[in-house]
This record gives C-alpha cells, sequence and structure tokens, in this order.
C-alpha cells in the first residue's frame, strides 16, 4: 500500500514509518520538522519538508505516490501551551487538518487514519473511569477541543461521502499517553521543549536537567498525583497497521488505545529510579492548569473487533525502553 504519514518526522510517526517499512509498504512522510527530525525518517521513506495544510502541494504529493491511505499525526500537543496560546493550537490541529482533508477529498483517498486523544474527554468523573468510547467528550484544553473539533470534521465528511456514493473511510484512536522507545534503539522521544513526564525524568537520571517538577499533590487519587494510561509506542503503531488494514471506505470507527490501568506521576518518578538507579531530585510544585485527575483506558472494543491488546504493560518495561536510548542519545538526535 502506498501510505502517507504526516508528521511522520515526530516521535509517534517515525515509529510508524518504520513499521509500515518493515511491512513492505511505500512511505512518503510529510513534516514541517518544527519538533520532528529528519533523522527520524528511516529509508527508503521519502522526506517532503512541507505542511500538511498546504493544498496544492498535498494534493500532488497524494497524486503522485498515488497514496491509498493517509495517517495524520501532525500536531501540536502541549496541554499546558495549548492554554497559552490557544490561536497557535487551532490554527495548527484544525485548520491544516481541514485543508489536509479538502485536499484527500479533491483527489479522492479513500481511507484515513487520524490520530486523536484521550483529552478530548476532559475531566471525566471517577464513575465514568476506565475510560470507554461512549463516555461523553467535553475536553478542558485548547488541545483537546482542537482534536475533538477533527473527529467532528471526520465524522460530517464521511456521511456526506456517502449521501454522494463516493464513501470515505476514517479511523480515530484516541490515545493515552505513549511512551518508550523501539527495541531495536534506533528511535525515541526527542522534544524541544520536552514535557512529557517519563523523558523528563529519565533526563534527571541521565544528568541532564536538575532534577524534576512534580506538578500537584493533591488530586483525589490514592498519592494525591495524576494518573495517566501509558501505553508503549510500538504497541501503538502495531494498532494503526491494524486499523489502516481494516478500514473500508463507509467505516467510521473510534477506539480508546491503552493498557487498561493507570499509573501515577509517582509511581513513574519511583520507576525511572528503579530502572536507573539514580535518587534524581523531586520539587512538589502546583498544579497546571488544563491536568485532570485520572485518565485510563477501558480498550476491550478494539481488542474485541481488531484482537489488538498492549503488550507491554508493565511501567518498568516501558521506561526501561525510553531510558536506554537516552542512554545512548543523551542529545537526542543531534
Amino acid at each position: 500500500m502506498n501510505v502517507l504519514v504526516t508528521g511522520g518526522a515526530g516521535y509517534i510517526g517515525s515509529h510508524a514509518v518504520q513499521r509500515l517499512l518493515r511491512d513492505g509498504h511505500t512511505v512518503t512522510v510529510l513534516d514541517n520538522l518544527h519538533r520532528g527530525h529528519a533523522q527520524a525518517v528511516l529509508p527508503p521513506a521519502e522526506l517532503i519538508v512541507g505542511e500538511v495544510g498546504d493544498t496544492m502541494l498535498v494534493e500532488k504529493t497524494l497524486t503522485d505516490r498515488k497514496i491509498d491511505c493517509v495517517m495524520h499525526f501532525a500536531a501540536l500537543a502541549y496541554v499546558g501551551e495549548s492554554v497559552e496560546d490557544p490561536l497557535w493550537y487551532y490554527r495548527n490541529n484544525t485548520l491544516q487538518s481541514i485543508n489536509l482533508i479538502s485536499a484527500i477529498d479533491r483527489v479522492g483517498v479513500q481511507k484515513m487514519v487520524f490520530s486523536s486523544t484521550c483529552a478530548t474527554y476532559g475531566e471525566p468523573a471517577e464513575d465514568q473511569l476506565p475510560l470507554r468510547e461512549t463516555c461523553p467528550q467535553h475536553p478542558i484544553s485548547p488541545y483537546g477541543r482542537s482534536k475533538l473539533a477533527i473527529e467532528h470534521v471526520l465524522f460530517d465528511y464521511a456521511r456526506a461521502c456517502e449521501l454522494k456514493g463516493k464513501p470515505f473511510g476514517f479511523a480515530a484512536p484516541r490515545y493515552f499517553n505513549v511512551a518508550g522507545a523501539d527495541r531495536s534503539g534506533v528511535l525515541g522521544e526527542d522534544h524541544t521543549p520536552e514535557t512529557h513526564l517519563i523523558p523528563v525524568v529519565l533526563q534527571a537520571a541521565l544528568g541532564l536537567r536538575d532534577g524534576v517538577k512534580l506538578f500537584g499533590t493533591d488530586y483525589l487519587t490514592p498519592d494525591g498525583t495524576c494518573i495517566r494510561d501509558y501505553v508503549h509506542v510500538e504497541d501503538l503503531v502495531d494498532a494503526h497497521v491494524l486499523l489502516m488494514d481494516a478500514i473500508q471506505p463507509g467505516d467510521r470507527r473510534v477506539y480508546n488505545l491503552g493498557i487498561g490501568r493507570g499509573y501515577s506521576v509517582r509511581e513513574i518518578i519511583e520507576s525511572a529510579k528503579r530502572v536507573s538507579g539514580v535518587d534524581f531530585d523531586v520539587e512538589e510544585v502546583p498544579r497546571r492548569e488544563g491536568d485532570p485527575p485520572s485518565l485510563y483506558a477501558e480498550p476491550s472494543k478494539i481488542s474485541r473487533e481488531l484482537g489488538w491488546k498492549a503488550q507491554i504493560s508493565d511501567v518498568d518495561e516501558v521506561v526501561a525502553s525510553a531510558y536506554h536510548w537516552y542512554r545512548e542519545h543523551p542529545k537526542g538526535y543531534e
């Protein structure tokens, strides 16, 4: 299959590219390299540097490469940053995605896998955990709202295509916290700035930063810190491949992608200390705006329908895979 991967130079996208290549697909990557890395795009994948909202570029790419499916990862993804600069997030995540879908419409591509997020659920009540796909979606951050808007666009667009007799199929996997690195040791997580918990604590363990800040210790959780579901990046991209193969024109699929249990921030910190053998400094500071207390998945729907289940659920195994990459790449892709 000929696949266009937007954001394929980023953390999750580059792992997806590697998996697609391994399966024998022809892959084209479109990335503006704002937070992606050209070094993360492995040959024989082709890298095109540009914006997903550049409809002329996207239409030409879709046509020239005879693209069968688009995997759309390209997005800004920091909750705190989205609160500080919501217009940037709506321009980048929402408007650019609409332009991408418009190009897909004009060319006639019939399949898309859209990277959505558990942030679309907002701050669910305790009795709604673990989260099912039917849980109400009330995002509390511009990031979550920018992603939910595209879910709505895709549902409306797919319905319109069906009415026209030109069916379009999509899947919108809602990610929980993605973590870890590929087992080959080639790819890892390298962001500037880095705000994701596991990279931050491992950088502290390696002496690359002066300790870590623990944002909020007064949540209504067992140890007072936020609880999240951490899914290994290779498990996540396995799900994307299953979705790409399963989508039929006219399909409108949503799935939660997680391991089905949560780990607290304190548990992640303790795991990093166990894996690294380093007792780094931890500073307790006030909560960040936009962080719900608990988010973890009920992933049985995708297991039931497609047979997917996370193969790595032990937190130390997830953290260890990331730690090995950082130890070998202390400056990231530099």
